[in-house]
């Protein structure tokens, strides 16, 4: 069996990552959600434990402590960070697991555990980006103007990923990273022996490597 990996998401404020996030998910059941950790106060219809774990700003800095996270970082006023041990568990069992996180969070993971997959989503242009974050209506105006200020900041750091894919549609955002997905699982590295599993399946058409 395949090894899992872990595929990193992440973009700008308003390029779309949750609804892209959410829509990978939903036809692609076998990919697992890494349900971030965040001090920040949940959005209308966020679920505590599902979009994110909602803690204090003491619970998140004993967790950082006791080195039970695999990232963490404070944007727009906020912290994030990832449970690591959750993450580990899954790859280990050979699933995919999707983190949706900003591109602070992203290059601690690339120090840290460079097997990732690192994909940046990009808006279609920043007057659209812009707009989004109008549309959205869950920021206050400052917030957004400080939202857009750190988008340009970030696509600075787009040549830090492996891919990019624009979010023109949400449909060919989700098509593009299947397509990356497909690609990915067949990575040599991802199989410990390539060449036994082959010479095990004998003549037998039947047995599969994957």
């Amino acid at each position: 069996m395949s090894k899992g990996f872990l595929m990193v998401l992440s973009g700008p404020s308003g390029s779309g990552k949750g609804t892209v996030s959410a829509a990978l998910m939903k036809k692609n059941k076998e990919i697992v959600f890494s349900t971030s950790v965040t001090t920040r106060t949940p959005r209308p219809g966020e679920v505590n434990g599902e979009n994110y774990f909602f803690v204090s700003v003491d619970e998140f800095e004993n967790m950082v402590q006791n080195d039970g996270l695999l990232e963490y970082a404070f944007v727009h006023t906020n912290y994030y960070g990832t449970p690591k041990e959750f993450v580990f568990n899954e790859i280990e069992k050979g699933e995919i697991v999707l983190l949706e996180i900003d591109v602070q969070g992203a290059l601690q993971i690339k120090k840290r555990y460079k097997e990732a997959v690192f994909i940046f989503l990009l808006p279609p242009s920043m007057s659209e980006l812009k707009q989004r974050l109008i549309n959205r209506d869950t920021e206050t105006e400052e917030e957004i103007n400080t939202r857009f200020s750190n988008a340009y900041k970030e696509l600075d750091f787009v040549g830090e990923y492996d891919f990019f894919v624009v979010n023109n549609t949400v449909d060919q955002a989700v098509q593009d990273i299947e397509h990356i997905i497909s690609a990915e699982k067949l990575r040599t590295k991802r199989f410990k022996s390539i060449k036994a599993e082959v010479l095990e399946r004998g003549n037998d058409d039947d047995n599969t490597i994957l």
